[in-house]
Formats: structure tokens, C-alpha cells, sequence
């Protein structure tokens, strides 16, 4: 071979070399990259190129997959009741990406869990569409419709638990917002309802039920109730000697009682949790102390910055726990002196709590002290409805002792028997509740949160429930404001709806 035509060999060698080693950096190395570019649109059209899994609800789908016109999108993802329970299933989106269980669990519904391969290999031999598999929810169909009609027109949150398991039996925010507008194919139409959703101020989006945490004003004094009890130098019927009102440490003012100082000065702990007397709880919290408290409201669930490990795969989230979905810490702070002491112990100061945090609270009263994980999801299941993995309930805690529960739901028992309220009632159910009626605002400048937790019990079968309401409505007035009026009618559905009644 002369010499120019080894130059050129050579020449084309490396130029062959050069584009094996870019093909294979492209292939190799920056596949992953390339194919999670937001600007690749292919991934997403391949996405929609077949139905996606359903959400299912009491065995009954509450999402579809609806086939379009469309060339790039050939699969629409539609919602049924979608305001009711988008705090749930969250939303999928062409645009957007998702969010909630719509992302947590997208690699089944999607179909690219690896415990549907051999589902997918049999369709393409087949030729049939290929199809996601489907995520069975915990909640309860009933029981959700309740609670999303109780809070219409209210702004608030509402969640359910089955004591007993730890299943979120339901799950609703309001106001609330339709995840099929953000699931259309229609670009314009899409676009105008993401920026009138997230401009909205009130936040309908936002999942208040987990995400949220607010004062939870005198449903904290179970906790305080619960470390008095468990200290073991407080019994339910026996007196007290706090006074009433209770000056403030270095403090010319005072702690006061709704019912009146003549009703609380020296009650017992039962008559104090059934007509919610402040005094007598910030007295067992000075005495106790504030380490005694926390340490209490932590063996609930408070202040879990990643002690417990909920996530589906394993992975320690360090700063929440989840349900699988995220949810928000609740917080009981630590406290510098016995006038901030004595705030806290009536779930005021800097305590806060979301409303599943609060409906853990009563599970774990209502299930003999045990606390169990909570979870959204029942199972998963392919696209036949083989079930690939199913619910494990599991005890991540005691939060008092069987006796010290059983004190305490005979005390919430009377705060609906002979309480602070009665209209709590359901006709041969036994139930438990308590109100709270939590200030906010500078001085107290804005309206309260209004709280009603409770438990229901009939035939061995439980129900626990928290709701919370930041705004009532237009039509309430102010003063008019409690958790007993604007709160326990929609846990009393709720509970009536799980039972049956």
C-alpha cells in the first residue's frame, strides 16, 4: 500500500472510531440524561401511547383512560369525582408531570414496574394494547363523599383511619380543584386551568390534610391528658388543685376558662377534657414539665423528622413521614419557660399538627395505645387484578398503655355524653370526641381554627377522625365559631358513613 492511500486508511479509521465512541457516549453514557430532558417530547408521547392503570376505590375505578384523536397523546388521563379525591390520587398531566400517588406510584400505573414485565412481553406477543397495572386505595367511597360534602363550601381538611390496621379510610382538602383540567389535550386548555388553579388564593391545589399543620388549640389536651395519666399522679376522677384564673410566670396576665373559674378551679381531669378547662392542663404541664409533654407528643407522631421509614422503596426521607405520599412534620416545640409550657399543653404557643397527625392521635387511643402506620394504599395490582403486593399493617409505636387508653376514651366519651358536644351523638355507637377552637392571627386577630377529633365504635368495628375548618364560611359569624359547630357534623358523617349508620 503507498503511503497517501495508508494516510487516508488511517484517516478513516479514526474517523470510524470517533463515531463508534459518540454513538456510544450517546447510547451509553448520556441516554438517562437525554431521555429525562424536559425537552424531549418523545418519552412523554410514549407515555401516552397506551392506558394508563386506575386508581380503585371499594374494587371500582375512580380514573380512566380515555382514547383520543389526538397523534401525539393517543390516551387521556380522566378522573371520576376528581375535586373529591385529587388530595388522594393527586393529578397527571401532558405539561405538568404529577404529583401525589399519581407520581408515587407511577411506575405501576405507567407499566414499567419490573412486576409486570412478563405482562408485557405476553402483549406484545399478542398485539394487544399495553396497559398499566391498577393501585387499590384504602379510603372508604362512603365515607369520602361524606366528608367532601360536610366541608362544601368550608375551607379545611378532613382524614379517617381504621385504628385497628392504620388505613387512611379517608382523605379530603377543600376547596378543592378538578385534576381532568389538567389532563387534557388541549394546550390552551390545559395552560389556563394550571394558572387559574395556582393563582387561585385559595390554594386549591394545596392538600391540607397532610401537607398543612395548624394549632390544634384543646384537641392537644388528650396528649397532655395522656402524659398526666401515665405519670401515674393523676387519675380521671380525681381532683385537682390548680387554680383558676392561672397567672403566667413573670406575668401580669392570665390564662382564663371558657366555662367559667367557678367550673374548672380544682376539677378533675375527665370533667376538665369534657367541658375543656385550660387550667387544669397548663397545670399538669408546669407540673410535669415541659420535657414530659414533648416526650408524650412524640411517642404519638409529633416532631418525626425521619424516625420512622414509610417510603415505599425504602429510602429514608430524614424530614417526614409519608403515607407514601410526603406528609409535613408535626411539631411540638421545645419550650423556654412554664408561661410557654403552659400555652403549649393547650395545643397553643408554636405546637402544630396536620389533620392525619391529629387522627393518629385518636387511632392510637381508640386501638389501646398502639400506633400504626398509616397508609394509603391497599395493594397493587396488575392489569388482570393478580395482586403483585398487598397492605402490611404494621405497629410503629405505643403511645400510652391499654389501661391509660382506656381512661382516655372513657373521658372523650364524655365530652360527647356530657361534654361540650353532645350533637356528637349517633344512636348506638359508642363515641368519643374532643373540640378545639385554636387562636391565630396577631392577638387573636383572626378567625380560629375549628377542630373536632373523635372515635366511633360499634360490633368491635372502629372509625378515628380529625377535622379541622380555617374557614367556615361567609355566613358564620366570628364568636359564633367552634369545633363542636363547624367541625363535628362532618366527622360525625364520616363516622356514620364507616359504620354503616
Amino acid at each position: 500500500m503507498n503511503k497517501p492511500l495508508r494516510k487516508v486508511s488511517v484517516f478513516c479509521l479514526i474517523l470510524v472510531a470517533a463515531l463508534m465512541l459518540r454513538s456510544n457516549w450517546i447510547q451509553v453514557v448520556k441516554a438517562d440524561e437525554y431521555a429525562d430532558h424536559p425537552q424531549n417530547q418523545r418519552a412523554v408521547f410514549e407515555e401516552y401511547s397506551h392506558p394508563r392503570g386506575d386508581f380503585l376505590v371499594d374494587n371500582k375505578p375512580i380514573t380512566g383512560s380515555e382514547k383520543t384523536d389526538s397523534k401525539e397523546y393517543t390516551y387521556q388521563r380522566t378522573y371520576v369525582n376528581g375535586p373529591m379525591y385529587a388530595p388522594v390520587t393527586g393529578f397527571k398531566s401532558q405539561t405538568y408531570g404529577s404529583n401525589l400517588l399519581e407520581n408515587i406510584e407511577d411506575d405501576i400505573l405507567s407499566g414499567e414496574d419490573d412486576r409486570l414485565f412478563v405482562r408485557r412481553v405476553i402483549d406484545v406477543i399478542t398485539g394487544k394494547d399495553r396497559r398499566g397495572g391498577n393501585v387499590e386505595l384504602t379510603i372508604n367511597a362512603a365515607a369520602q363523599e361524606a366528608a367532601f360534602k360536610g366541608l362544601n363550601g368550608k375551607t379545611g381538611a378532613a382524614v379517617a383511619i381504621d385504628p385497628a390496621t392504620g388505613k387512611i379510610l379517608t382523605m379530603v382538602s377543600t376547596p378543592s380543584y378538578d385534576p381532568s383540567a389538567l389532563a387534557v389535550n388541549d394546550t390552551a386548555e390545559r395552560d389556563a386551568a394550571w394558572k387559574s388553579f395556582n393563582e387561585d388564593p385559595a390554594k386549591p391545589m394545596d392538600n391540607r390534610a397532610i401537607r398543612y399543620t395548624y394549632a390544634p388549640g384543646s384537641t392537644f389536651k388528650l396528649i397532655t391528658a395522656a402524659a398526666a395519666l401515665s405519670s401515674g399522679k393523676y387519675k380521671p376522677d380525681a381532683a385537682t388543685n390548680f387554680e383558676s384564673p392561672m397567672r403566667y410566670e413573670n406575668s401580669a396576665q392570665s390564662l382564663t376558662d371558657h366555662p367559667g373559674a367557678a367550673n374548672c378551679r380544682g376539677a378533675t381531669l375527665e370533667r376538665a377534657l369534657e367541658i375543656s378547662c385550660n387550667t387544669v392542663f397548663a397545670g399538669v404541664a408546669t407540673d410535669l414539665g415541659d420535657e414530659a409533654i414533648k416526650a408524650q407528643a412524640e411517642k404519638f407522631g409529633f416532631n418525626d423528622f425521619g424516625k420512622y421509614d414509610f417510603t415505599k422503596d425504602g429510602a429514608d426521607t430524614k424530614n417526614n413521614l409519608d403515607v407514601p405520599t410526603r406528609v409535613t412534620a408535626s411539631v411540638y416545640p421545645t419550650n423556654e419557660d412554664d408561661a410557654q409550657t403552659m400555652r403549649a399543653a393547650i395545643g397553643q404557643q408554636s405546637v402544630q399538627a396536620t389533620p392525619l397527625q391529629m387522627a393518629m392521635v385518636v387511632a392510637a387511643i381508640a386501638n389501646n395505645g398502639k400506633v400504626m402506620q398509616p397508609s394509603l394504599v391497599n395493594a397493587l395490582r396488575s392489569q388482570s387484578l393478580d395482586t403483585i403486593e398487598s397492605f402490611q399493617e404494621k405497629q410503629i409505636g405505643e403511645a400510652v398503655s391499654p389501661e391509660v387508653a382506656k381512661q382516655l376514651q372513657d373521658m372523650m366519651v364524655g365530652v360527647v355524653q356530657e361534654g361540650s358536644c353532645p350533637s356528637a351523638k349517633i344512636n348506638g355507637v359508642k363515641v368519643g370526641g374532643k373540640t378545639g377552637t385554636a387562636q391565630r392571627g396577631l392577638n387573636n386577630s383572626s378567625p380560629p381554627y375549628a377542630w373536632f377529633v373523635s372515635f366511633a365504635e360499634v360490633d368491635g368495628k372502629k372509625v378515628a377522625v380529625a377535622v379541622v375548618v380555617e374557614d367556615p364560611g361567609a355566613d358564620v359569624e366570628r364568636d359564633d365559631i367552634s369545633g363542636c359547630a363547624a367541625a363535628s357534623p362532618t366527622a360525625v358523617g364520616i363516622m356514620k358513613a364507616v359504620l354503616g349508620k
